[in-house]
């Protein structure tokens, strides 16, 4: 065999390899990206600093994590709405929301037992007295 055989085999066998990796990342649909509106979202972006600074302002930890039950305790006054979101990061099809409206007193529980385990994000937005609120956690179940 010959140097232009050597080389032409080699070019070959380069294009087969890179038509193989486009073929498989055009096939791959279990791509998920972090949001759906990401562009809406960041636009918005200053109102979410603002709600993260009045949680900071704020004399009480309200989201907490109890390892030994997996749950959520929220701890609202009575009349906050809100929203509870359980982010995903390695799998969109896991994330979960819940509609938070506290009537009682004391801290509220929440029960993560039915998760699949592994990372997730703790994302709490809450109105309280008029005033929007932000906490988030990481968490491993």
């Amino acid at each position: 065999m010959d140097w232009g055989k050597g080389i032409l085999l080699t070019i070959i066998a380069f294009v087969g390899f890179i038509m193989t990796l486009v073929v498989i990342s055009v096939r791959q649909d279990d791509i998920h990206l972090v949001t759906e509106n990401y562009y809406e979202k960041e636009i918005k972006y200053q109102d979410q600093i603002d709600r993260e600074s009045a949680s900071a302002n704020l004399d009480r930890e309200v989201l907490q994590f109890d390892a030994q039950s997996k749950s959520i305790l929220l701890d609202l006054p009575v009349g906050a709405k809100g929203s509870l979101q359980l982010f995903r990061p390695s799998d969109a099809r896991l994330d979960r929301e819940f509609e938070l409206e506290i009537t009682d007193l004391g801290t509220t529980s929440v029960s993560l037992g039915q998760l699949k385990s592994g990372y997730w994000k703790v994302q709490l937005t809450w109105t309280e007295d008029g005033v929007e609120f932000y906490q988030e956690k990481k968490i491993n179940l």
